[in-house]
């Protein structure tokens, strides 16, 4: 069976991201919904704990970040930059494994508007989060069977 283009878009960003050494680094894994939304998940780790012994704020605020550029991205075929991100963080992840999914509000033909959130495995709202994404001129890169780009 042939992919419609978003598939085909998905499964290039899918490929890229696997490829980035910051995901593997901190663990994030990345899927799509049926309605093209990506979904990060983040499986609580010690390395990733504030002082206080819970999830370090950053790691909410990255996994905010990526479900917005993921669910924007996918309807570009050129890289596109975060140039606004809020973040509102409303409770502490309680040493909880993290999923954090966007929502695309607006994919217009230079600027995309995203709205965030991050739960617990359990479902506990932990951080919401929109973002505003800009078309470049840049390519995304492909993958060439040489690993070579």
């Amino acid at each position: 069976m042939e992919l419609n283009p978003l598939q085909r878009r998905a499964e290039r960003l899918k490929a890229l991201f696997a490829r980035a050494p910051f995901g593997r680094t901190i663990g994030m894994t990345l899927s799509y919904t049926d309605d093209f939304e990506a979904v990060f998940d983040l499986p609580h780790h010690r390395s990733l704990e504030h002082a206080m012994g819970d999830t370090h704020g950053g790691a909410i605020a990255t996994l905010l970040d990526n479900a917005g550029w993921f669910t924007a991205a996918i309807h570009y075929e050129n890289w596109i930059a975060t140039v606004e991100l809020q973040v509102r963080m409303l409770e502490p992840a309680r040493k909880q494994d993290l999923r954090a999914k966007g929502r695309l509000v607006r994919a217009g033909k230079s600027l995309a508007v995203a709205d965030m959130e991050v739960r617990t495995a359990a479902g506990r709202l932990v951080a919401v989060g929109s973002g505003t994404f800009s078309q470049t001129s840049r390519p995304i890169p492909v993958q060439h069977p040489s690993g070579d780009q």
